[in-house]
């Protein structure tokens, strides 16, 4: 079968979904451009900015992306097949994660730009509203942790990891220059693009010339040397003024994605027609990953943010409503840009596809994977296959870069709220506690039962997305309060949050069985940051779920909101 077919039927449903689905639930959000949004509202040109759609699409998008769309579906492929792996990538990314982030976007925006922990406080509790900020909070710590780790295994990799290194910290350098001449010069869009686009490739070329190896830190391997330097920049990205790096690398990183995506998507087409690229990898291939968890339901949890993830909710809610310039903006930025992640995700999976079982067990990881399948795209349209891999690799690495700032600054956004504490020195301690728990755990090594190192992300991921689609479920279930007091049609956002617990807890209770078995009847008690976290958010989730229950029965109660 050739691979344009399964790509071209998955990309024609997500542009359905968007003009069909998408507006369906913009009519039920009742989306108006006379009001003011916060980001004109409260504009203070730090957090408050009110962006161009089409700037800030970019920017969400990347925020939203990174890894997640490439290292989950490739993953979720490799262990159950194709077939399963891409229908959840289109009928998940549709019917659950568009709404769960356009709906996101609209309630923060109806909230002052609040969080959507605030959403939740102000519609459910007090006491819902602590509970879900510490369930963000071990989250994000999650999400920093694996992603961290995602970049400093491309940075080692022994052929080409130090051009990659090289070139990103040129491209992070050159998101700064961006940032500093908007803001003094204040270009038109349009200029800044065709300047400082091309030099983003110029950054690519350079790499591989100048290679940037570091030397063992504190005495530790080099792979964990670069998680401890890839903190540190999440440090000192989330606590400058958005300007300065966060806009122009979201939106560098934004068009570079949706550029990556679209070229392979060319070559690959190109491809499928001149060099007849076939699908090779088998469209099922078991019941149960190589931890011996079952498709059902770890197929959600690991293909995460290619079809629905809670770490959006963050971001819209977080810096994005903060930027929407107009109500009608949700839609395209909101649905549309997760339904844009969506299409990222089948051209990662699509890598997967043109490689047999053979080739996979050679190059092993999703980067990798990645990196080789791109580089066989854009070999159709003639380009240098040497130069695709590294423009690959850089995407990759780039992607995760969009995520990792973004999630640090969030954090700090969720201790401070979660603390009351709003000193000149809050932010930077409130973003070292956040970075602290990921910098102890990417330093720690890892092996399996044969002894044999373990990444640490590949560790986590399955934790990750656990957690992750678990984050979506107490989401959409606060989104249903809302719109529920507001006597919007609640049914869209609660029958996804019923459908993703049931997944999430489910999911996680595999997860930590052999740790239970262990304590229950082997009476062996081990202290796993990993387990421990993960019963944290069973129990948070558990007694949030109790609070909106209590919602639903008692509809007579009071939102805060209200008593204020």
């Amino acid at each position: 079968m050739s691979l344009l077919f399964p790509l071209v039927t998955g990309a024609i449903s997500l542009w359905g979904g968007y003009f069909i689905y998408g507006f369906l639930v913009g009519k039920i959000f009742r989306l108006r451009d006379d009001i003011k949004t916060p980001a004109s509202e409260f504009k203070d040109d730090v957090d408050f900015v009110p962006t161009n759609k089409f700037y800030l699409l970019g920017q969400h998008l990347s925020a939203i992306a990174a890894a997640g769309p490439i290292v989950g579906p490739i993953l979720a492929g490799m262990w159950f097949g194709w077939l399963p792996t891409i229908l959840w990538i289109i009928l998940g990314g549709i019917f659950i994660g568009g709404v769960h982030d356009m709906a996101t976007m609209v309630a923060s925006l109806r909230h002052k730009g609040k969080s959507i922990a605030e959403v939740i406080r102000q519609n459910l509790s007090n006491r819902a509203f602590i509970l879900f900020l510490l369930f963000l909070w071990f989250s994000v710590i999650y999400i920093i942790t694996a992603f961290t780790d995602i970049t400093a295994g491309t940075f080692v990799d022994l052929e080409r990891g130090a051009g990659v290194a090289s070139s990103s910290m040129m491209y992070l350098g050159l998101a700064i220059v961006m940032g500093i001449t908007l803001k003094i010069f204040k270009p038109p869009l349009l200029i800044s693009s065709l300047v400082f686009l091309p030099l983003v490739f110029l950054c690519i070329y350079l790499g591989p010339f100048f290679p940037l190896r570091i030397p063992s830190l504190f005495g530790l391997s080099i792979h964990a040397s670069w998680d401890i330097l890839l903190i540190i920049y999440c440090f000192f990205a989330s606590v400058i003024p958005v300007w300065l790096l966060l806009q122009p690398r979201g939106y560098l990183g934004g068009f570079f994605l949706s550029f990556t995506t679209l070229v392979a998507f060319i070559g690959l087409a190109l491809g499928g027609f001149t060099q007849n690229l076939l699908v090779q990898y088998p469209a099922f291939t078991k019941w149960v990953n190589p931890q011996g968890l079952p498709l059902l339901p770890i197929l959600f949890t690991t293909v995460a943010c290619g079809a629905c993830s809670g770490f959006h909710a963050i971001i819209a809610s977080g810096t994005t409503s903060k930027q929407v310039a107009k109500e009608t903006d949700a839609r395209l930025i909101g649905f549309g840009g997760m339904l844009l992640e969506s299409f990222v995700a089948l051209i990662a999976l699509s890598t997967l596809l043109i490689l047999s079982l053979a080739q996979m067990e050679k190059l092993k990881d999703p980067n990798q994977i990645y990196a080789n399948g791109i580089a066989v795209f854009l070999n159709s349209l003639g380009i240098n296959k040497e130069f695709a891999l590294n423009f690959a690799l850089l995407a990759f690495a780039t992607f995760v870069y969009d995520t990792l700032d973004v999630a640090t600054r969030l954090g700090r956004y969720i201790f401070q709220e979660l603390s009351g504490w709003r000193g000149k020195l809050s932010p930077y301690i409130a973003t070292a506690l956040t970075l602290l728990f990921p910098a102890v755990f990417v330093t720690q090594k890892i092996t399996d039962v044969k002894g044999n190192t373990v990444p640490t992300w590949k560790i986590f991921w399955t934790v990750f997305g656990s957690s992750n689609q678990l984050l979506a479920a107490m989401v959409l279930l606060g989104l249903s309060i809302w719109m529920f007091r507001k006597k919007m049609k609640f049914m869209i956002t609660l029958l996804p949050a019923v459908f993703m617990m049931i997944i999430a807890v489910i999911s996680l209770c595999f997860i930590l069985q052999p740790w239970f078995y262990a304590v229950f009847f082997q009476g062996i008690i081990s202290v796993d940051p990993m387990v421990i976290t993960s019963i944290i958010l069973l129990f948070l989730a558990f007694f949030l779920a109790i609070e909106a229950v209590r919602i639903f029965v008692n509809p007579s109660r009071k939102a805060i909101a209200e008593q204020d």
